[in-house]
C-alpha cells in the first residue's frame, strides 16, 4: 500500500488510528498505552497536536523518538526524551500528582460506564483466555483527567453488559464499591471502535453513541453492543482519513506495519 492509495482504501486499523489521533486536538499531556494508542499519539504529534507531551509507562516523558517505538518499553524512546524517571516517581509524582490530561488505553472488554477488563476472558478459576492484566491502567483510570479507549472490534463480546473481570473500575464502580475511594479523574470519556465513537461525561452517565464511521448505522452499532446503547439525536459521521494522514501512517510512521496489521 503506498501513499498514492486513496482514502477509500483505508484499513480498519488506519481508520482507528486517524480517528483516535484527531481526538487529541487541544490536549496538553497524554499517557500513552501500548498498541494503537502509541500509533495514534505519534500521528497526533504530526497533525492536530504538535505540542502535546507524551508520557510512557516505562517512565519516559516528553519522548521524541526518531521512529515509531515497537512498544512502550522500546529503548529508542529514551533518545531525545526530555526526562526519564523511575516507576515510583512516574506513578507518585506524575499520575497521582494529577499531571496527565488524557490517558490513552486499550482493553479486551468495556461496560456501559467505562470499566475495563484486560485480565481474563471467562471464569476467573478457569479462564478461556489470560490477558496481560492492568499494568498501569488502573492508575491511569483513577488519576488522569479523562481516558480515551481504542478497541479494534466493536461486538457484544467486547462491549459487554457485564465484564468477565474488572481490571480498571470506572469512577461509578469505584464509588459504589464497599469502601471504595472516588478517583480524581472522569474515567473513560471517549471510546473509538471500528464502528464509531462512544462518549460519556458525568460519573453516572452511560456511554452513548455520538458518531459512526461512513457506511455504519446507529442500529448496526446498537446490535453489536452488549447493553441497550443510547444513540445521540445528532449522530455524526466520522470524516474518513485524508490522503495526507494515510501517507504519514503508511510511509513515515508505520511502514513495517507493526501496529497496522
Amino acid at each position: 500500500m503506498t501513499s498514492a492509495s486513496s482514502a477509500s482504501s483505508a484499513s480498519s486499523g488506519e481508520v482507528l488510528a486517524v480517528t483516535a489521533a484527531r481526538e487529541l486536538a487541544r490536549r496538553r499531556t497524554v499517557f500513552s498505552g501500548h498498541g494503537l494508542p502509541t500509533l495514534a499519539v505519534a500521528l497526533a504529534q504530526r497533525t492536530v497536536a504538535p505540542e502535546i507531551e507524551v508520557v510512557y509507562e516505562s517512565g519516559v516523558m516528553g519522548a521524541h523518538p526518531a521512529e515509531l517505538p515497537r512498544s512502550i518499553t522500546d529503548p529508542l524512546l529514551v533518545s531525545g526524551a526530555e526526562c526519564v524517571v523511575g516507576m515510583a516517581q512516574l506513578f507518585g509524582y506524575i499520575l497521582q500528582g494529577r499531571r496527565i490530561d488524557v490517558g490513552f488505553l486499550g482493553a479486551a472488554q468495556i461496560d456501559r460506564y467505562g470499566s475495563l477488563n484486560s485480565s481474563i476472558i471467562g471464569d476467573w478459576a478457569s479462564p478461556r483466555v489470560r490477558l496481560p492484566g492492568s499494568g498501569g491502567a488502573i492508575e491511569v483510570m483513577a488519576n488522569a483527567g479523562e481516558v480515551f479507549v481504542v478497541m479494534r472490534r466493536h461486538t457484544a463480546r467486547t462491549c459487554v453488559g457485564e465484564l468477565d473481570f474488572c481490571t480498571s473500575p470506572s469512577p461509578r464502580r469505584a464509588r459504589d464499591a464497599d469502601g471504595g475511594v472516588q478517583p480524581h479523574g472522569r474515567g473513560v470519556t471517549r471510546v473509538i471502535t471500528d464502528l464509531g465513537i462512544m462518549a460519556r461525561d458525568g460519573t453516572d452517565d452511560e456511554l452513548r453513541l455520538v458518531a459512526v464511521h461512513p457506511g455504519v448505522s446507529g442500529d448496526q452499532v446498537r446490535a453489536a453492543t452488549g447493553w441497550d446503547l443510547q444513540v445521540a439525536d445528532d449522530l455524526a459521521e466520522v470524516s474518513p482519513p485524508t490522503a495526507a494522514e494515510l501517507r504519514l501512517l503508511r510511509d513515515e510512521l508505520d511502514p513495517n506495519r507493526i501496529y497496522l496489521r
